[in-house]
C-alpha cells in the first residue's frame, strides 16, 4: 500500500470515529478526549511512516 493508501485510510477512520462520538457521546468532554486521541493517533502514524 502506498502513502496515499495510509493517508485515505487514516482520513476515513478520523470520519468514522468522528461520527461514532457525535451519535454516542453528546458529552463536549468525551468529543474533547475522543478529538485528543484522534490527534494522538495521528501523530504516531506521521512520526511512524514518516521515517
Amino acid at each position: 500500500m502506498t502513502n496515499i493508501g495510509y493517508y485515505i485510510f487514516v482520513l476515513v477512520a478520523i470520519i468514522v470515529a468522528f461520527l461514532v462520538v457525535k451519535k454516542v457521546a453528546s458529552c463536549m468532554i468525551k468529543s474533547v478526549i475522543l478529538i485528543a486521541l484522534v490527534v494522538l493517533l495521528a501523530a504516531i502514524y506521521y512520526l511512524y511512516f514518516m521515517q
